[in-house]
């Protein structure tokens, strides 16, 4: 093999070993989908307030807003006006969304007239450093819950962010924030439709 052959061979495979680091930890996300549910019949949801596991006091608002954009951009179904959910929650006196039952889920599909609801946590959301480098990281847990039986039907956990092969090693340019938040729910997201 020619001088000229080897290195176009070996730039296509450094190429290739590059492409492919750079996607690294940015792993599938967790979930899981009840089989045997007609999600056809979900036309509105409610998106609840998500809990705020973290150290960033405007995290969960954050994550929740690009929650019901990318619903809403999926053109399937309409989501219910966050203040009125926040409100619903309110007016029922519920003291914990991470400790609803059955009967409150219930309740608030009602109040709300949504055939299904949306709640969750924000458990990462911040910078990390990898070596000299600072980059987000978001982890992000997501529950949808059907308002007739009160029971889940689709939870999601993905996590993502982090600085890729290419700006560890070759000073590329990290993901922003919003960039992974954006991702992150929207890969998120896209569990629920496949």
């Amino acid at each position: 093999m020619n001088s000229l052959k080897r290195y176009i061979l070996v730039s296509a495979v450094f190429a290739a070993v590059i492409v492919s680091f750079s996607c690294a930890g940015r792993g599938t996300p967790s979930f899981y989908i009840r089989q045997d549910y007609d999600f056809s019949y979900i036309k509105k949801i409610a998106v609840l307030p998500l809990d705020n596991l973290t150290n960033e006091k405007f995290a969960a608002d954050a994550v929740r807003q690009v929650v019901v954009c990318e619903l809403l951009s999926t053109g399937l179904v309409d989501v219910a006006v966050p203040g009125e959910a926040e409100a619903a929650v309110d007016k029922l006196g519920l003291k914990s969304i991470r400790a609803l039952s059955a009967e409150q889920i219930k309740t608030l599909g009602s109040a709300l007239k949504v055939q299904a609801v949306v709640f969750g946590a924000v458990d990462k959301f911040g910078e990390v450093r990898i070596g000299n480098i600072s980059a987000p990281e978001v982890t992000i847990t997501l529950m949808m819950a059907d308002t007739t039986s009160g029971s889940i039907v689709w939870s999601v956990t993905k996590t993502g962010g982090g600085a890729s092969f290419a700006a560890r090693h070759f000073g590329a340019r990290s993901e922003t924030m919003s960039e992974a938040i954006i991702r992150v729910v929207k890969e998120a997201i896209e569990t629920l439709y496949k």
